[in-house]
């Protein structure tokens, strides 16, 4: 081979270059990669832990015998934790054990069955009251020191099952097929196998034992599952041993020297992912939860009640049926599909029946007789009555006509029943059903306000009316005793039912509007 002039060949690298390349590796990457191997398993070998043969890449029975030694001890706690159902149990377990007494005995308050216990001897305004003041003064004790404290807990309590649940038995099988989980009545026979059959377990353990704080304080953890359990999870000492002998294998490195030898990887690290739970704040919420649910549903169940109550007053029974397409029932598969609902269907349902059971029955029969037969002093109080009577009735027959729209082979029936099967997939036709059920609650919503403000503004009249009939000289209607003749009824008591019927049934759309009607 041709040679330049600086002494090199033309092939690149000199003779005494590839001389001491081929004798000490060079710049080979696998030349490298085997010094490295030959460095980690000299540095092994030095070790106190013989877990492992370096010259046929095996593990060795003492490794198997110190998994034993662990799985014996911990073996208990791995039945208890495999046996929890509930994945947030240890989280309501460290931070009820870090509860004062003050905030148990608030805790134990704020449960559905203490709030509905409460409600026996207080009103829902007053348990509402009492439920506030005491998630306040729940809350309060939460500080930052004490909020570190119980996320430090939680953290070494996962860490410690984490640890628990490691599958031993898999690996120890490895070792000794015989074996059964949970048997440590006899010392399983172990022999040499080959390290690569434990080498995934071994990543593992690794992975395992880099989460578990070695240099924490474990006493308050033992003395939490104590206070919970009647008895530490795992003898203290015996657990302090283990933390001990897992500090110096992780300091003396030995684990991932046998990783990286088996692997043939001296680079070879196990990936470690922390976590850090914030576990207060999802349990206050979940207090908070139980404890506002249980009053909403106190509230919701007084409103039941109470709009029974007034049903049955009103009508004598609290199963009222005078609309047929926009009810409850037909509300319901819009609901089903997150799409809205037919959000005044009752009180609507209400005001319908009303209108035609006594408005124009016992109603009409109480404005026949003092707005036409009666002689009123001044017209505007007698207009004013009138023009209320006429809205109501008016309002009944746009009601029905409004219903009618909404029925099944109603023009926006139709055109419900007709968008519905494509909303699932066309957001364009679920914009439009929201947009029409929104459209038609506003109409059935000012039916209703506009309806209890007319019956309130008559009310009023038969209210100034039923006062004007006891004085000795009336002041309003001048007649009176001639209307007596008319009645089919006793007037005044007709005037009094009248009233009353129609105060229950403006209380009873206020459960719905929201608002109130003066009478």
């Amino acid at each position: 081979m041709a040679k330049n002039s600086s002494g090199k060949s033309s092939g690149g690298g000199s003779f005494f270059d590839k001389l001491f390349s081929s004798l000490f590796g060079g710049n080979d990457p696998e030349a490298a990669k085997k010094r490295q191997l030959k460095a980690i398993a000299k540095n092994l070998a030095h070790s106190k832990y013989k877990f492992y043969k370096i010259n046929s890449d095996q593990i060795l029975p003492s490794f198997g015998k110190f998994f034993f030694e662990i799985y014996k001890a911990i073996g208990p706690c791995q039945l208890w934790f495999q046996n929890q159902e509930n994945p947030n149990q240890l989280k309501n377990i460290v931070v009820e054990y870090s509860l004062s007494e003050q905030q148990r005995a608030l805790a134990e308050e704020l449960t559905a069955e203490s709030i509905k216990a409460m409600a026996t001897h207080m009103s829902p305004k007053e348990v509402k009251a009492k439920i506030k003041q005491d998630l306040d003064l729940f809350n309060s004790e939460f500080d930052s020191m004490k909020i570190t404290a119980i996320d430090t807990l939680y953290s070494k309590t996962i860490a410690f099952k984490t640890f628990c649940l490691y599958d031993f038995y898999f690996m120890l099988k490895k070792f000794d097929s015989s074996i059964h989980e949970q048997e440590f009545s006899r010392t399983p026979k172990f022999d040499a196998i080959d390290a690569s059959y434990v080498a995934e377990d071994l990543k593992d353990f690794v992975s395992v034992i880099a989460g578990l704080p070695l240099d924490a304080d474990w006493t308050d953890m033992m003395q939490m599952f104590k206070a919970v359990r009647g008895v530490e999870p795992v003898k203290p000492v015996l657990w302090g041993k283990i933390v001990a002998r897992l500090r110096s294998l992780q300091a003396s490195g030995v684990f991932d020297m046998i990783l990286k030898l088996t692997t043939k990887d001296p680079f070879y690290r196990t990936q470690i992912e922390e976590k850090r739970e914030q576990i207060v704040e999802s349990y206050i919420d979940k207090i908070e939860k139980e404890a506002l649910d249980a009053v909403k549903k106190l509230e919701a169940d007084q409103k039941h009640s109470k709009i029974d109550s007034l049903l049955s007053q009103i009508f004598n029974t609290s199963t009222i049926v005078a609309l047929k397409g926009y009810t409850e029932q037909n509300s319901a598969v819009f609901e089903k599909k997150n799409l809205g609902a037919y959000e005044y269907a009752a009180p609507l349902n209400y005001l319908k029946a009303f209108l035609v059971e006594y408005v124009k029955r016992d109603v009409r029969e109480y404005a026949d007789l003092v707005l036409i037969r009666g002689q009123w002093t001044t017209n505007p109080l007698s207009q004013q009555m009138s023009d209320a009577f006429h809205e109501l009735l008016a309002a009944s027959d746009k009601i029905t006509a409004f219903d009618e729209r909404m029925a099944e082979d109603g023009a926006i029936g139709i055109k419900l029943k007709t968008l519905l099967p494509r909303t699932e997939r066309d957001k364009e036709s679920a914009g439009i059903v929201r947009t029409v059920l929104g459209d038609a609650n506003d109409e059935a919503k000012d039916y209703i306000a506009a309806s209890a403000r007319d019956l309130v503004t008559f009310a009023k009249n038969v209210k100034m009316l039923l006062e004007d009939y006891q004085k000795k000289n009336p002041e309003m209607i001048t007649n009176w005793k001639e209307l007596d003749r008319f009645a089919e009824h006793p007037l005044q008591e007709l005037g009094v039912e009248v009233y009353k019927k129609i105060y229950l049934l403006v209380t009873l759309l206020q459960n719905y509007l929201g608002g109130g009607q003066n009478q």
